[in-house]
């Protein structure tokens, strides 16, 4: 949630050269204005999210996530998306949160108004795959957002890190609990408790991150694909599929297999399920009608 130092103003645009990937377009429709974001659809099917705050290194604010809420709750209700990418500039993904926006709030200002709620209140909702390409620093709560994502795919220089112990605090938007999930009680223990950032590459090692890149273009033009292949397929069974792997972390095995097996019996109520399985016996190419 907070960053390991006080954020300086650094200019730091990324360069059309670093994310060739967002330069075509492939939505005829303009997209929304934000502040703190920038939007584009490099590929069919694909939403790419940019943060954006370049001077503060993208850290994270109340204004941002009212942002970023906003955009992914437009992708996840426009048919023309099917997967969507977030990422940041080649130096930060999310340097923290904005620490002048919490250094003077009491505690009966942070209960009362729930500080921070609406900072992983959305993502979770969201029905369609988002995956997180994490380049430079991604601490505190840019950590936490990363974590939030249903991929993430770093580059080897990236840094990941909750070093809120060392502003007296700990993390907030949920990383003592997914950073745990991924890495396990005794690695997330060591790590939350002493403030130690890790790399890009133990993020791919100890299953933080599904690939690691070597370099921030790769990064970022990797998820793309990677969005692009997803949007590709059955929309309906692709949101099936994310619901029943998120169930894994919330409920114990006997009722996950439950759940996995629901779903899966729902689907033979779809169209995708009779156009997938026609298709590959007349060794075709499934047209998805995405009902």
């Amino acid at each position: 949630m907070a960053p390991l130092h006080r954020l300086t103003p650094l200019a730091l645009r990324p360069s059309p050269s670093s994310l060739p990937c967002i330069v075509r377009l492939y939505s005829s429709a303009a997209p929304a204005t934000y502040e703190n974001l920038r939007l584009s659809a490099p590929k069919p099917g694909v939403g790419l999210i940019t943060l954006h705050r370049p001077r503060a290194l993208n850290a994270l604010s109340s204004a941002l996530f009212s942002e970023l809420n906003t955009a992914l709750k437009d992708y996840d209700s426009d048919s023309t998306i099917g997967a969507i990418v977030l990422t940041g500039s080649e130096k930060a993904f999310a340097a923290g949160a904005d620490i002048k926006e919490m250094k003077d709030l009491s505690f009966s200002q942070a209960y009362n108004t729930d500080f921070i709620a609406s900072w992983s209140s959305t993502i979770p909702h969201i029905r369609k795959p988002i995956i997180a390409a994490v380049n430079g620093v991604a601490l505190g709560g840019g950590c936490e957002l990363a974590l939030m994502a249903d991929i993430i795919y770093c580059s080897s220089n990236a840094t990941f890190g909750q070093p809120e112990i060392k502003l007296g605090i700990i993390p907030g938007a949920g990383g003592s609990q997914r950073l745990t999930r991924a890495v396990g009680k005794s690695k997330a223990m060591e790590l939350i408790l002493t403030g130690r950032n890790f790399s890009g590459t133990e993020a791919g090692e100890w299953g933080v991150a599904a690939r690691v890149f070597d370099s921030a273009e790769e990064c970022v033009n990797g998820a793309v694909d990677t969005a692009g292949k997803i949007a590709g397929l059955s929309r309906v069974a692709v949101k099936a599929a994310k619901e029943v792997v998120n169930k894994s972390q919330d409920a114990p095995l006997r009722e996950g297999l439950e759940f996995e097996r629901k779903v899966f019996h729902g689907l033979f109520g779809s169209q995708d399920q009779k156009i997938g399985m026609s298709a590959f016996i007349d060794k075709k190419k499934p047209e998805w009608s995405h009902e």
